[in-house]
């Protein structure tokens, strides 16, 4: 993959394909929150017929699964949207996420261990996406500004590549994204963790919090 690629760019070239072709595709959304798809959703519905994906096996403790994919139904139910958006739930084990980041536990965030857990929920929405004919497949995650975008489409392309499924790429921090996801967060009272979601990243806050407190 180019360094550098503009992918809000080649989005919105694709967007504008379809309408020229007068077709709306459909899109298999992964979502890692509800807050993140939030401007996902409102944007994507624009153009495509979404189907959001909540497959999230990394979400520590079961509590905090259990609060996010509640968030996410609610905010299904609640957002306008031009062409309509369905959900399904897919409840991984723990055991995946494990198993696909071990040896990695401690590179830290950002790291090979993100990579490995974005390849392993990648994987299995292309799978989804194959297995249920939809037009393209891509990922809430890129609205992060914590998320490495580039990584996030290379590993998205290579997956659709191997399920035979095509990638959206996105950016979705761009056009102020991110800023907009705040925003709707607030209009539809959605719960904001503080941290990624899962074991690991929750311990780095917590320490993160703990050396801020002792040092002021």
């Amino acid at each position: 993959m180019k360094p550098n690629r503009n992918f809000q760019k080649e989005l919105e070239a694709i967007i504008e394909q379809n309408r020229k072709n007068g077709v709306v595709p459909s899109l298999l959304l992964h979502s890692c929150c509800a807050p993140c798809s939030s401007y996902c959703l409102e944007y994507l519905s624009q153009y495509f017929k979404i189907t959001v994906l909540y497959y999230n096996p990394n979400l520590f403790p079961a509590g905090e699964y259990e609060r996010r994919v509640f968030e996410q139904k609610k905010l299904v139910v609640a957002l306008p949207t031009k062409y309509p958006v369905t959900l399904v739930e897919m409840k991984g084990e723990p055991e995946e996420f494990y198993s696909a980041v071990k040896g990695l536990e401690h590179t830290g965030e950002g790291g090979e261990r993100c990579f490995a857990c974005f390849r392993l929920r990648l994987e299995r929405a292309a799978r989804y996406a194959k297995e249920n004919g939809f037009d393209f497949f891509t990922t809430t995650l890129t609205i992060s500004p914590l998320k490495n975008a580039q990584k996030l489409n290379e590993i998205g392309e290579a997956v659709g590549e191997k399920f035979g499924v095509r990638h959206l790429p996105s950016d979705f921090k761009k056009k102020n994204g991110y800023k907009r996801s705040v925003e709707l967060s607030k209009v539809y009272g959605l719960y904001r963790q503080d941290y990624c979601g899962c074991v690991f990243s929750k311990r780095e806050r917590e320490e993160a919090e703990k050396a801020k407190g002792e040092s002021i």
